[in-house]
């Protein structure tokens, strides 16, 4: 794993990615910043921060569409499939050089608050929790990107669909309004769901008969629960998409609230999109 992450850290901090990455983090924080912290004198960076996390909806995209997917286009992923490490062990590698690219700005962003201090009073418990959930969003983002990456050869490919499902998760509250609340309506956005996954599912393990099984059982719980008592699937699509809200979790942590569930949250959609990477990689070694 040590050798994974510093030959991926060396290739982001020789090339111009890693570079265009941090700046435009910096850049477009420091604009918030000034704005609201310097002209409007406001003493806690958080708010800047909050406003600053849809940077990740671009540079995440940039940063991780090469990570995975040109290992695939250069055939070079063959070289890692079957060189004596495992699988764990390269995407981990590959995630935590991507993390520290990110924990530079980071780190930078971290000095904010002590300039701060030199003009006036602020807290710095609440601008440190802010600082935190900003990595943590960015770490879950990125993690979102990595596995994305592993789906597809394609560089442009990975980057758009990592855009869309970022964007997915940024704008999920506004997305959700669209999805009427009625049992009906929730009925058939799951149906139409269980059917995407059930699709997925089957292109990964390339077995008809146990995805037919699986798309059989899951719609029909689905029915059963809508004809014995409807009224439990009222709203319940607007519950499922407020999973993937993960710019909300970073409101408490703005707020100066050490949010524990937060932390969980963002530490299981990494551990799961680490996990789904490594399972996307241990299909190409079995074909």
């Amino acid at each position: 794993m040590k050798a994974i992450y510093r030959k991926e850290l060396k290739s982001y901090l020789t090339s111009m990615i890693g570079y265009l990455f941090m700046a435009f983090i910096l850049f477009l924080f420091g604009l918030y910043f000034t704005a609201i912290n310097i002209q409007q004198a406001y003493p806690e960076i958080g708010y800047a921060l909050g406003n600053a996390s849809f940077v990740f909806l671009i540079a995440v995209p940039i940063l991780t569409m090469k990570v995975i997917s040109e290992e695939k286009k250069n055939k070079t992923d063959q070289l890692l499939l079957t060189a004596p490490v495992k699988l764990e062990g390269i995407v981990l590698g590959k995630y935590l050089a991507l993390i520290t690219i990110f924990a530079i700005p980071v780190g930078i962003i971290s000095l904010y608050p002590v300039m701060l201090a030199m003009h006036g009073t602020i807290s710095y418990p609440m601008a440190y929790t802010s600082v935190l959930g900003f990595f943590l969003l960015g770490a879950a983002y990125i993690s979102i990107g990595v596995f994305l990456s592993s789906v597809t050869e394609s560089q442009v490919i990975a980057a758009v669909l990592s855009f869309v499902v970022l964007f997915f998760c940024y704008m999920e509250s506004a997305i959700a309004e669209f999805f009427p609340e009625s049992a009906e309506g929730s009925l058939f956005s799951f149906i139409v769901l269980i059917a995407l996954v059930c699709l997925w599912i089957g292109s990964m393990i390339k077995n008809i008969v146990v995805t037919g099984i699986l798309a059989v059982c899951a719609e029909g719980a689905l029915l059963a629960v809508y004809f014995v008592k409807s009224s439990l699937l009222e709203g319940k699509i607007q519950d499922f998409f407020e999973i993937f809200n993960l710019s909300s979790h970073l409101n408490n942590f703005v707020n100066g609230m050490l949010d524990i569930q937060g932390i969980i949250y963002f530490l299981s959609v990494i551990v799961i999109c680490i996990f789904l990477t490594i399972q996307s990689l241990q299909k190409k070694r079995w074909n």
